[in-house]
């Protein structure tokens, strides 16, 4: 644990002697917010989480209140609740960390966020690479029954709520709520239009349905445990509660860290809490929330006002580490995926590896991603390849600026982001490339004709 943490949700994860049992977790004072929240008023506990101003920690940073508000409980229509535990961003490794190590504390987490949206049935969305993952969630669930804090009549009151665990396939898009759903209901994951399809309003079934992330749902139990005005005077503005960060990449002490909102910058984050680079190396790029995210460059200079009039000039080792402060860089903060990259990092490799995964991960339902994904990798390939030709840098920009707003779901965006921000911020070594590739290869060879990816 970094000196400067505030851990919450994090608070008994790696303490000695701590285990993912019932037992362990109610010494620790578990179960005892679920019993506090079934003495209050469902519309009280979701202004509670209105008032604490928590954000989804899945990648989008949308306000958690503000989702439930969207739910109509007049439709007669049952409400669901799902757990998105996918975690499918290359990057990000937290949640699964929860699940391992502290599953009851996100089961509490979910029984409360289901009685105040009134469900009586919630799913855990676990991602297919989580085998172990589910077999601990699904021991926790039986260790909760036979406690009666799940199931019919939980604690002697008229609350009933089931849990049940799904175990997807392994596939990227089903980090995406609408494909999750679809998933679900045991169909393609092909991502549904909004609208009509907010889930609030035609979610799973076809009914009312919240879907929140892991960490998000662990956040409600400590926020009737608070209090949601007290809750938000943790962070700043905006970006109340502790985020966990994931951190990898070239540094010393990679790990899961979980701050206050805005605590600490970046820098801080790299060299302070994480050790630095390793000895003779220097900081070339950053890449923020996740592989999805748009790159940084370590010599960037970042300029404009906030929101309250104030210029800025802000370096990258500057920038606060919450959802506002990495997007005043152009990036996002994402899925809290930090991933730092030296100057050993050959950044056409580095986009080629990610572009490969894009392509691989495209469900196929939008041909501008399904097509666009492919072409990336494939003008990536021939340049890992050492068959480059001159105009490849500018037919990748060219291709991914085509996809962003032309795709059902924010999978385009995803596919098209890294490339645009690659070439933008490391033109220099993507001309460099082609331009060697080009030059050793025979006159003969450089004037083919070949295909256009």
């Amino acid at each position: 644990m970094a000196a400067n943490e505030r851990r919450i949700i994090l608070k008994n994860i790696d303490q000695p002697g701590y285990g993912n049992d019932i037992d362990t977790y109610l010494k620790h004072g578990g179960y005892e917010m679920l019993k506090k929240a079934l003495g209050s008023r469902p519309e009280d506990l979701r202004e509670e989480v209105k008032k604490s101003g928590v954000r989804g920690r899945g990648g989008a940073g949308f306000p958690a209140g503000m989702k439930w508000s969207f739910l109509d409980f007049k439709s007669g229509k049952p409400i669901y609740l799902v757990c998105n535990a996918d975690e499918s961003e290359p990057g990000t490794f937290k949640d699964r960390q929860i699940i391992h190590k502290d599953p009851h504390q996100l089961l509490e987490g979910m029984l409360i966020s289901a009685y105040a949206i009134k469900a009586e049935l919630a799913f855990i969305y676990i991602r297919g690479e989580f085998p172990e993952g589910a077999r601990i969630v699904e021991r926790a669930i039986e260790e909760a029954r036979q406690k009666n804090f799940l199931g019919k009549g939980i604690l002697g009151t008229a609350f009933s709520c089931e849990i049940r665990v799904h175990r997807g396939a392994g596939a990227y898009i089903c980090g995406e709520e609408t494909g999750l759903i679809e998933s679900i209901e045991g169909k393609r994951p092909y991502p549904r239009i909004k609208p009509p399809y907010f889930p609030a309003a035609l979610g799973l079934y076809m009914c009312p349905t919240i879907v929140n992330n892991v960490e998000t749902l662990c956040n409600v139990k400590h926020i009737v445990e608070m209090g949601g005005e007290e809750y938000a005077k943790i962070g700043r503005h905006g970006n109340t509660g502790t985020r966990i960060w994931c951190v990898s990449g070239h540094v010393r002490k990679p790990g899961y860290y979980e701050f206050e909102g805005g605590a600490i910058t970046l820098g801080e984050l790299i060299y302070d809490v994480c050790g630095g680079l390793q000895p003779g190396r220097s900081l070339k790029a950053v890449i923020p929330g996740g592989s999805s995210m748009k790159i940084l460059r370590a010599d960037e200079r970042f300029k404009g006002k906030d929101r309250d009039g104030n210029a800025y000039d802000l370096g990258l080792e500057d920038l606060i580490l919450d959802f506002d402060g990495i997007a005043v860089s152009g990036s996002l903060s994402g899925s809290g995926g930090v991933m730092v990259l030296d100057d050993t990092t050959d950044m056409v490799e580095a986009l080629a590896n990610v572009s490969s995964f894009y392509a691989h991960e495209s469900c196929g339902q939008c041909t501008p991603c399904r097509e666009g994904s492919l072409w990336l990798k494939k003008i990536l390939e021939r340049m890992s390849r050492g068959q480059a030709r001159l105009e490849d840098v500018d037919l990748l920009k060219s291709v991914a600026d085509q996809i962003p707003g032309r795709t059902i779901c924010a999978f385009g965006e995803a596919a098209a982001w890294p490339v645009q921000s690659y070439v933008a911020k490391f033109r220099e070594e993507f001309i460099a490339k082609a331009e060697e590739q080009a030059a050793g290869r025979k006159p003969q060879e450089t004037g083919e004709r070949v295909a256009l990816v």
